[in-house]
């Protein structure tokens, strides 16, 4: 999980800032004024104003008058980390294997502070309801992914994450109660797998197990999901999710020939 509440001496606050501001454009603000991206990430309008000048100078952050946008050369960074990491020549063939056999979607998510985000990502559905993409997050503990992630964390790691965990309700069927997810969560880690039903958003039937790496750890999470009213979670169970573990089996084996995956994903 990441830790910016302890930085070693060597931290840089100026590049920390920068990338920060690159990471509150989204779909809610594709374009903000200075004084717009000050207030979301926190800074003072000055702070801002450098980076923002920075990072235009760099051809990351474009404008139109006051209003600063990104630009394509961004996505050169997650470019960049798929032909590293070998995402789409590991990861993507086993989603593509499942959604010719269950159809719906599948995914690949790792955890990221008290978020899970997706790092691989197929999908035959059409736009009903919240969808995943590649580097889209959602808060872990709404989602069969994020609580499988949280399941494969030490005992002393889970209680440090549902003591920082602070839930809100996305949908009138949230758990956002901290006992009974910490119930949930420890169900989990004992049945090797998790299913949530609308917990996320309305119409999000999934089911999840973990990917582990050659020491047992539980390094990132495989999910299928459909469509609430057409799947159940007992179907899920029942039909799917043998396939499931045989695929994060299978994956697993294939950390082994490409360690930096197993290295990010962890990470």
């Amino acid at each position: 999980m990441t830790n910016t509440t302890d930085k070693p001496a060597e931290f840089v606050d100026s590049l920390a800032k920068g990338l920060s501001i690159l990471g509150s454009f989204d779909g809610a603000r594709p374009e903000m004024t200075l004084s717009e991206v000050a207030k979301t990430v926190g800074l003072s309008p000055a702070a801002a104003r450098r980076s923002l000048i920075t990072l235009e100078h760099l051809g990351f952050v474009g404008r139109d008058g006051k209003r600063f946008h990104l630009t394509p050369k961004i996505l050169t960074l997650g470019s960049a980390f798929y032909g590293a990491t070998r995402i789409a020549e590991v990861l993507q063939p086993e989603l593509y294997a499942l959604i010719e056999k269950f159809g719906d979607a599948s995914s690949v998510g790792s955890l990221d502070g008290h978020d899970v985000i997706y790092v691989a990502h197929v999908s035959v559905q059409r736009a009903r309801r919240a969808t995943a993409t590649v580097g889209a997050r959602y808060p872990a503990f709404a989602t069969s992914m994020g609580r499988v992630l949280v399941a494969g964390l030490s005992a002393e790691k889970r209680r440090l994450w549902l003591e920082g965990l602070r839930p809100e309700p996305l949908t009138t069927r949230t758990c956002t109660d901290a006992g009974k997810l910490a119930e949930e969560i420890e169900v989990v880690r004992e049945n090797g797998f998790a299913t949530t039903v609308d917990q996320l958003d309305y119409g999000i039937t999934a089911i999840a197990v973990p990917i582990r790496n050659a020491e047992g750890e539980t390094v990132a999470a495989l999910n299928s999901s459909g469509y609430t009213g057409l799947v159940t979670p007992e179907q899920l169970i029942e039909e799917r999710l043998p396939e499931l573990r045989a695929t994060a089996s299978h994956i697993s084996h294939q950390l082994a020939r490409y360690p930096i995956l197993g290295s990010v994903l962890k990470s």
